[in-house]
Parts: structure tokens; C-alpha cells; sequence
């Protein structure tokens, strides 16, 4: 891939995971150069320039001679770099490396071009320094995060590289790779930004978009195995409250409903109607979808933003300080995409609970065929019940706090970084209650007689693939975990739909 203005999810993850090599436009070289133009005259000229010639945050007001420019770049980064917590998974730091490299690229930040080669060429070795999770507010950007990103470019700090967390310098030496000195604005540039946010929430907005599409197919499964009614997902019932999110979720669950033999025979039972965990899918997950359909919009204009400070303006010389670093954008979404996310899990749980329990469904309870003697699924409910209490806790808004730093010149901040890596937490609690559901739902199809829709049987094979029906109780959480993977990967959402 090319680095210039234009970056999305898609591409994103295509680097971030799928290892896709990213080279800089000439274009984008010359926007850089263009811009440290300016910075080069600053040094040259008697003005005092915020962050290019003076100290930082509270030490705004400090003249730094220019003998010092190199020492006060160096001195930030390692001064900064006081994170704390378990290092953030290496996936995390890639899209840092990626996200910093492109609003560097943009031409606003003043660095030479050496440092997002050094950004891009760490990326494409797949070498990414250790970055402790804990330490941004997210107000100037992720700064004690990025401090730590920092540093392996100057070869200090750890990396881990081919599986192994080795001194930066000497992974450096390895790739022939030369640390940075740095100059004049280029510490600055580096961690002042919204990357850590950026790159947590590209990471999860991608996941959750994989995990809603198989809460649908989940809920067809739910549907098909409690003889649940289909006409509460038809176009003409959604269509006269026609919010996009609940049209689209409704029309893939028709989908993978379609071909059923189970609906059509119970067209004259006596059920009037379904449990809401059944018939207002469209509108509960689609709430949701409309949310990650939001989140999409601000990360593509924060993929295409600068987020540094001071920015520089070429076309005028001017060098002016601003609040693009705030990460407020990132920590309204993260916190809204925790409710979406949380919500999936919500009504997956009391899905679980209609197939779990006879009285409800009219099944075994808890899908064991001896019960009393065997348990069946009945703890797994519980442990459903524990993921999603918990999910409550971690949804709680982030962004609600402030509380002020630098000696109150940064007296707003955004903790943009908390909501975020809650929402790492809360998806992946999901992917669990879901995985429960999907377990019960296919042992629920088990005891019906008549074929499901195609998706729903495709997914009930694939399920069974790697989960065997529990005549007897067995210690089944190893399958539960392959399971897990299935949804996480999307393979079992693939199978739905190819069906």
C-alpha cells in the first residue's frame, strides 16, 4: 500500500493484520519536506515558536537555545515515556505505527522525512516497541503511549520482534536500521496525536462489525429453535419505522431464515407472540449497527486528520497551536460503540435464557435430555449472566471525566484511551456470550425435527463441526473455545451466509 491522504478501515486492517507493506508517496515526501521547510526557518530566525524553540505544557513560556533543539526532543520523549500496565498487544502498536506515519504524512507536522520512513520501515519488519497500555488521558493525544512508540525509534526501549522482546537498539542493529536523533519539532510531532485511540477503536469497530452480523445469525438460530415467528423481520413491519441499522439486520436474518421448514409448520400454533429477544432484533441490533455505522464516519476523517501541535501551514509559514490532539471525537464514539457492543450481548444472554429454560421453551431444561442427573447448559447461562453484569460496569461513559494536568494548562481531557480499551473489553466478553448462544442454540435445533433455514443450517453444521451434541455432561469448555474462535475469525458468519 501507498501512504498519501487516503486511508480506510479497510486498508487499516489489511496492513494491522494482514501484513500489507506500506511505502510513502512521493507526494506525501514532498508535503513533508514542503512543511519542514518552515520549521528549519523558525530555527534559523529570532521568534519563539511553541514547541519548536520553547519548553512544553507549563514550560510554554521557556526560550530553549538552539544548541538545546536536539536535547529538548530527546528529553520529552524520555521524560514522557512513564507508561505503565502490560504491554498493549502487538497488533495495537502496529496500527499506532500506521496511524502515526500517516498524519505525519500529511505535511502539517513539520518532521523531516526520515521519521515516517522509520515509523513505516518498523512496521513493514513487523518489530513494535513495547508500549505500556496505562498512562494518556487522551488530551494531548496518547502522549505517554506514543512517548513509549517513540523511543524505539531513537533505539531505546524494548521491541518485540519474531516473538521475542529484545532491546530496541539491538533489534535496530539487526534490521540495519539507524536510530533517530532527533530535531527540532520531530519529539513533539510524535506524541502529540490520537494513534493509541485510533488504533484501539479501528481494531474493534472492525471486530464488532463481524460480531454483529453473527449476533444475527445467532438469533436466526434462536428463532428457528424455539419455532419462533419469522413475520416480525419482514420488510413491510421494519419498513414503517425505517431506521438503516434495524432494515439491513432485519433483511439478513430473512436471509438466513430463508428455505425453512419450521416456520411453516407452526403457522397455526398457539403463540400469539415472541419474547422482545426474539422479535425486535432488527431494532435492538440495529440500534446498535447504526452506532458502528457512526463510528465508521469519525475514524474516516480521523484517519485523514492531523492531530499534532503546533501544526504548520506552508502555504503562509504560519505555525499555529490548537486542539486537534484532543481525543474527545474518539472518546464520545468509544463510549457509544461500549452500549452497542454491550447491548448485543445483553439480548444474547436473554435469548439464552428462552432456550434454556422449559418453561419457555418447551425443550428439556437446559437442553439436557436426563436432566437431575446431568446439568445440561445450566451453568453456562451463568457464566453469560457474569459477562454481560460485568459488561455494565465497563459501559459506564469515560468520557463523563475530566480532570486536569500540566498544572491545569491542560485543564480538559477526553480519557478517550479508558473508553477504548474497555470497549477491547466489552467485545470481547461478547464474543462469549454469543459463542454460549450459539452452543445452545444448536443443541436446541438438535431436538428439531424439521430443517431449518439454509443459513441456520449451515451454521448448526458448522457448529457441529466443532461441537458435539451433549447427550451426557462432559467437560465441554475446550469446545466452547473453538467455538469462541469461530466467531471471532468469522469463519461460522461465512458459512451462515455462503449458505
Amino acid at each position: 500500500m501507498i501512504l498519501d491522504r487516503q486511508l480506510t478501515l479497510g486498508d487499516f486492517i489489511r496492513v494491522v493484520r494482514g501484513g500489507e507493506t506500506v511505502t510513502l508517496s512521493d507526494a506525501a515526501r514532498e508535503r513533508i519536506l514542503t512543511a519542514r521547510a518552515v520549521i528549519e526557518r523558525i530555527v534559523d530566525g529570532p521568534d519563539a515558536v511553541y514547541g519548536v524553540n520553547t519548553g512544553f505544557g507549563k514550560f510554554a513560556n521557556v526560550r530553549i537555545a538552539r544548541e538545546e533543539l536536539a536535547r529538548l526532543q530527546h528529553n520529552l520523549i524520555v521524560s514522557h515515556a512513564i507508561g505503565v500496565g502490560e504491554p498493549l498487544p502487538a497488533e495495537v502498536v502496529r496500527g499506532m505505527l500506521l496511524l502515526r506515519a500517516q498524519s505525519l504524512s500529511l505535511g502539517h507536522s513539520g518532521v523531516r522525512p526520515e521519521v515516517v520512513e522509520l515509523l513505516l520501515a518498523l512496521l513493514n519488519a513487523e518489530a513494535h516497541p513495547v508500549v505500556p497500555a496505562q498512562g494518556s488521558v487522551g488530551a494531548s493525544g496518547d502522549l505517554a503511549p506514543l512517548a513509549h512508540l517513540a523511543l524505539g525509534l531513537l533505539g531505546l526501549g524494548e521491541m518485540e520482534y519474531g516473538g521475542q522482546v529484545r532491546p530496541a537498539a539491538d533489534v535496530l542493529a539487526g534490521l540495519g536500521l539507524t536510530p533517530l536523533t532527533l530535531e527540532a519539532k520531530e519529539g513533539l510531532a510524535l506524541i502529540n496525536g490520537t494513534q493509541l485511540m485510533g488504533s484501539l477503536l479501528a481494531l474493534a469497530l472492525h471486530d464488532a462489525r463481524t460480531l454483529l452480523h453473527t449476533a444475527n445469525l445467532a438469533a436466526a438460530m434462536t428463532v428457528e429453535a424455539l419455532s419462533g415467528s419469522h413475520r416480525p423481520f419482514s420488510e413491510g413491519v421494519v419498513r414503517l419505522r425505517p431506521h438503516p441499522g434495524a432494515l439491513e439486520v432485519a433483511a439478513e436474518v430473512r436471509t438466513f431464515l430463508r428455505g425453512s421448514a419450521i416456520a411453516p409448520a407452526h403457522a397455526n400454533c398457539g403463540k400469539v407472540q415472541d419474547a422482545y429477544s426474539l422479535r425486535a432484533v432488527p431494532q435492538v441490533h440495529g440500534a446498535s449497527l447504526d452506532a458502528l455505522m457512526q463510528a465508521e464516519r469519525v475514524l474516516e476523517v480521523e484517519f485523514a486528520s492531523v492531530t499534532d501541535n503546533p501544526l504548520i501551514f506552508p502555504e503562509t509559514g504560519e505555525v499555529i497551536s490548537g486542539g486537534n490532539f484532543h481525543g474527545q471525537p474518539l472518546a464520545l464514539t468509544a463510549d457509544a460503540l461500549k452500549v452497542a457492543v454491550a447491548e448485543l450481548g445483553s439480548i444474547s444472554e436473554r435469548r439464552t435464557e428462552q432456550l434454556l429454560n422449559p418453561a419457555l421453551s418447551g425443550l428439556p431444561g437446559f437442553l439436557t435430555p436426563q436432566g437431575g442427573l446431568n446439568s445440561g447448559y445450566m451453568i453456562a447461562q451463568y457464566t453469560a449472566a457474569a459477562l454481560v453484569s460485568e459488561n455494565k460496569v465497563l459501559s459506564h461513559p469515560a468520557s463523563v471525566d475530566s480532570i486536569p494536568t500540566s498544572a491545569n494548562q491542560e485543564d480538559h481531557v477526553s480519557m478517550g484511551a479508558h473508553g477504548a480499551r474497555q470497549l477491547r473489553q466489552i467485545l470481547g466478553n461478547v464474543q462469549n456470550v454469543l459463542s454460549i448462544e450459539l452452543m445452545c442454540a444448536a443443541q436446541a435445533l438438535d431436538f428439531q425435527p424439521l430443517r431449518a433455514g439454509r443459513g441456520v443450517q449451515a451454521a448448526h453444521e458448522r457448529v457441529r463441526e466443532l461441537f458435539p451434541h451433549l447427550e451426557q455432561d462432559r467437560y465441554y469448555r475446550p469446545d466452547l473455545l473453538a467455538l469462541r474462535e469461530d466467531v471471532v475469525s468469522g469463519n461460522l458468519l461465512r458459512a451462515g451466509r455462503e449458505a
